[in-house]
C-alpha cells in the first residue's frame, strides 16, 4: 500500500517536470482555439537607414478545418504594422497594402522579399540585429497567434 502511494506521488511530481523538458518547439498557437496555424522562420530585418520601416518575413501554413483569414498583424516595438504585397499601378510595380488574406486547410503563405511581407512602421531603436521581438497575427473571429521573431542584420541570409 505504501509503495502505491509513493509511486502515485512520484508520478504527480514528475509529470509537470517532464512536460517542461525540451524537444521540438510546437507550432505558434494561442490557447484560444487557433489550432492548425503554424508559423516558421519568422525574422525581422531592420532597414539599413535608422527610423525607416523594418520588414518581417515568415512562412504561415494552415491546417484548420474551418476557413479563416489573416486580418492584421502587430509587431511589438513598432508603432504600427501592415501586410504589404506588390501590385501594378499605372504600369509600375508598387507596394500596396494586402488587406485580408483568406486561408483554407492546406494553404501556405510565404512572406518574403519581393512578395508578401509585413512592414513594421517606426520601429523602436531597441529592435536590433541579434535581438528578438514578438508578432501577433490576428485572424477572423477575433483569434490571435503570438509568434517569436528573431532580428537579423540587413543582408543576412535566412
Amino acid at each position: 500500500m505504501t509503495n502505491r502511494i509513493f509511486t502515485a506521488a512520484a508520478l504527480c511530481l514528475a509529470v509537470p517536470a517532464l512536460a517542461a523538458c525540451g524537444g521540438e518547439a510546437a507550432p505558434a498557437q494561442q490557447e484560444d482555439g487557433m489550432a492548425g496555424v503554424a508559423v516558421t522562420d519568422a525574422r525581422m530585418v531592420p532597414n539599413a537607414v535608422e527610423g525607416n520601416p523594418a520588414a518581417v518575413y515568415f512562412d504561415l501554413s494552415y491546417e484548420g478545418d474551418r476557413a479563416t483569414a489573416l486580418s492584421r498583424v502587430d509587431v511589438k516595438g513598432a508603432k504600427s504594422a501592415m501586410v504589404h504585397k506588390y501590385g501594378d499601378w499605372n504600369g509600375e510595380k508598387r507596394m500596396v497594402e494586402a488587406g485580408r488574406l483568406p486561408l483554407r486547410k492546406g494553404d501556405t503563405l510565404t512572406f518574403e522579399p519581393g512578395g508578401l511581407h509585413v512592414m513594421a512602421m517606426e520601429p523602436s531603436a531597441d529592435l536590433k540585429a541579434g535581438g528578438s521581438t514578438e508578432m501577433t497575427l490576428h485572424f477572423s473571429g477575433g483569434k490571435e497567434v503570438v509568434v517569436p521573431v528573431t532580428i537579423q542584420a540587413p543582408g543576412e541570409d535566412r
